[in-house]
């Protein structure tokens, strides 16, 4: 079954500019017929094609509002960085008593179960049960999805745990059922995430057989009808049952702080994160147990879902933070319930890259793409509508682009024709031609 990605182009706004084929992680994009698009299987929903596309054309969606009506009960499952999204926000019920003003009838904090993980992973540590060093957050769905296609050998350096909004969701369910007693399928649960990898991972998720959650609805959608009520609320509920090392899981460093550990790194953006996968595997940091990866800028704040410059959010966050106990959730999940706290399924490889499923044909292709790649003129300009020649050779070998596709090669079949230089530069667009020598 395809993954149904919540990264989506927008085929009417596309002016085939090419601007984000350059910023893609995974060369996931491509231009043809002055039209952008995204190979789904590449595609790991990291939202950096969204930053930078100048005409708005590539969105990410999350799931409309419209579904809470086939539920009789909704369980908001709120990320700690929606709270970083308010001015002037002197408490987290505010925003937690709001949501029930908009059509949910209970709110289960992500930050809680995101302290149930660390303190699972504190006692994980103390016994000394842990994976090959340095271990690896799972926290970040796009850097899981990252490391089974581009960096398989790490894989059993990844911590074994869910992720915190799929760990409330099931929390969150068994709550609702004891105090409904309405079957399974009649509640509705549904995450409010800052990213629209964590809408992906609400309908794919990585390290679960099935999906925990019904829905995944963007921070920006819902802070918009949260205005409002937030203003016009009679009474503040005390709803909160989440610390600072919850709530610190929004911005990067967080779920390191909650830890307590002292040999961690943290890092943040997906270059960045890339750098240190590609130093991990080749062994150059030994000294690290634990690694917190992003993929956003600042962690969750820097999520595309979001509608605050990140480091005002994590500004915000502190604030909030202070007068709030250190953590609200220690040792409350009982020794036979742990394993909820785990995945059910472990990662796999994604052979995203391989050019065949035989070994020999797969080896014959590389060996078309090398020779391609030499007679190409390795400025990876982009022209070709691939992110680079050796993409742009692999096209071509895979059947998805033509040779005519590279302005170059046009230009030496023209100048074989011609005979002419000048005739052949002319089929150049302006910035590639040659520059004309001055009369003298």
């Amino acid at each position: 079954m395809a993954m149904r990605h919540s990264v989506v182009l927008d085929v009417k706004r596309c002016r085939g500019c090419t601007t984000c084929i350059k910023c893609c992680p995974t060369e996931a994009i491509r231009v043809r017929g002055r039209r952008a698009t995204i190979l789904p299987d590449r595609c790991i929903d990291c939202g950096s094609c969204i930053r930078i596309c100048p005409h708005k054309a590539i969105k990410s969606v999350g799931d409309s509002l419209d579904i809470l009506n086939n539920y009789q009960y909704c369980v908001a499952l709120p990320e700690p960085a929606l709270y970083g999204q308010f001015h002037h926000l002197d408490s987290v019920d505010i925003v937690l008593s709001a949501l029930l003003k908009i059509g949910f009838h209970k709110v289960y904090e992500v930050a809680k179960a995101a302290e149930l993980i660390s303190d699972y992973e504190r006692q994980t540590i103390t016994s000394g049960v842990s994976k090959a060093t340095p271990q690896i957050s799972s926290s970040c769905p796009t850097v899981l999805r990252l490391i089974r296609m581009r960096f398989p050998k790490l894989i059993g350096h990844v911590a074994n745990t869910v992720l915190p909004m799929e760990l409330a969701a099931i929390l969150a369910r068994r709550e609702a059922e004891q105090e409904t007693g309405l079957p399974p399928e009649k509640i509705g649960v549904f995450a409010i995430v800052p990213c629209s990898s964590k809408v992906t991972a609400a309908r794919s998720p990585e390290g679960l057989e099935h999906p925990v959650l019904d829905g995944a609805f963007a921070i920006r959608d819902i802070y918009l009808r949260l205005l409002t009520p937030m203003k016009e609320l009679e009474e503040v509920l005390p709803l909160s049952e989440a610390g600072i090392m919850g709530i610190g899981w929004a911005t990067c460093g967080g779920e390191s702080a909650a830890r307590l550990g002292e040999r961690c790194a943290s890092v943040d953006g997906i270059q960045n994160v890339i750098q240190m996968l590609e130093g991990i595997e080749d062994g150059r940091l030994p000294e690290a147990d634990f690694l917190e990866l992003s993929a956003c800028t600042q962690g969750c704040v820097g999520g595309c879902f979001n509608v605050e410059n990140p480091y005002a959010a994590k500004l915000r966050l502190k604030g909030l933070m202070k007068g709030l106990p250190v953590s609200r959730n220690r040792f409350r999940l009982p020794e036979e319930e742990r394993g909820v706290v785990c995945r059910d399924k472990e990662l796999q490889y994604l052979p995203t890259f391989v050019l065949d499923q035989d070994r020999g044909v797969a080896f014959s292709k590389l060996l078309q793409i090398q020779e391609l790649e030499e007679h190409l003129p390795g400025l990876h300009c982009g022209s070709c509508g691939a992110p680079s020649c050796r993409a742009f050779a692999e096209d071509v070998v895979l059947g998805r682009a033509s040779e005519d596709d590279c302005i170059f090669k046009v230009r030496e079949r023209m100048r074989s024709m011609t005979g002419s230089k000048a005739e052949a530069d002319d089929y150049l667009p302006p910035p590639f031609r040659r520059r004309q020598e001055p009369d003298k």
